[in-house]
């Protein structure tokens, strides 16, 4: 079967489910009753499964006829979407955006980057998700992507650049080492109130130390406070509640104004890399092509 045989099919099959009956779709799509009852029967044939289950009074999808008008309907729209960029031939980005963040990062110092950005477009619409895990960018259709850490290897599909590597470091609130004193060494933090992050599995991250050879080592610390968000952990903090560890761009505002201070600055470490990353297929789009320039000429980790 050809390409063209193919595209019509899936148009008369979401024409239909559309319509909600055969008679209905036929007026839409200007054809007989007759032929779009045999283009669907067709369609059943070919894919070997009901994709409609027919009663007299009513019309309805099967599950795995909801399944398919699922993919169909992506299909559709991402050739519409195709056909609107090369019809207007524009320089400027317009259509869809969807852009995934990790959490505190992108909304700490991607968010603003992506407003100004979207404000300059009229015609651009952005979608903005946030989250911690690593979404599959190909399944949830995602334009682009900002993603602390990598991939061992990145699928053929992906591109990336790398925009830096995180700086770790330990910091307390001023009130708490004057309550407290300053820890000298590693084994000081066991007399010390240590705030822990804490994965979404119920474990905690353990912390990372430059060790006299400038390798990174990792150690397990016992945490009398465990927060699960590194914001609120940020904000524990500061309240006097004990050390913690932090990547550098989280706490950049609150060490430069003195809300709060390094604790072992010699120890501090690199920590994960920082990513862009895109599907292939989408980065000639004027949309992509423009946010992939504007942040990872903007973007740092210092």
């Amino acid at each position: 079967m050809s390409t063209t045989e193919r595209l019509k099919g899936i148009a008369m099959f979401v024409g239909v489910a559309n319509a909600g009956s055969f008679t209905a779709a036929a007026e839409r799509l200007n054809l007989s009753n007759s032929a779009v009852s045999k283009g669907i029967a067709r369609l059943e044939g070919r894919l070997g499964t009901r994709l409609f289950e027919r009663t007299t009074r009513r019309l309805a999808l099967t599950e795995a006829g909801a399944s398919y008008y699922s993919v169909c309907t992506r299909v559709l729209a991402d050739l519409e979407e195709a056909e609107t960029e090369l019809d207007a031939q524009r320089a400027e980005p317009s259509g869809n955006l969807r852009i995934d963040l990790p959490t505190s990062y992108g909304r700490l110092h991607v968010m603003p980057l992506i407003l100004a950005f979207v404000e300059g477009y009229p015609n651009l619409r952005a979608h903005l998700s946030f989250t911690d895990r690593f979404v599959d960018l190909l399944e949830e259709r995602i334009d682009l992507s900002v993603r602390i850490g990598g991939a061992d290897a990145w699928p053929a599909a992906l591109n990336h650049c790398c925009l830096g590597t995180e700086r770790v470091t330990r910091c307390a609130s001023p009130a708490y080492l004057e309550k407290r004193g300053r820890p000298q060494t590693i084994e000081d933090l066991a007399e010390h109130a240590c705030v822990l992050y804490g994965k979404a599995d119920g474990s905690s991250s353990p912390w990372f130390f430059a060790d006299g050879a400038g390798k990174t080592q990792s150690r397990p610390i016992p945490g009398r406070i465990v927060v699960g968000n590194a914001e609120a952990l940020v904000s524990a903090v500061m309240a006097g509640s004990g050390i913690a560890q932090f990547a550098t761009w989280l706490v950049k505002e609150q060490l430069r104004n003195g809300e709060l201070v390094e604790v072992l600055p010699d120890l501090a470490t690199d920590g994960l890399p920082l990513y862009l990353a895109w599907p292939r297929s989408r980065e000639t789009l004027p949309k992509v092509h423009r946010l992939i320039e504007r942040l990872s000429a903007a973007l740092t980790i210092d």
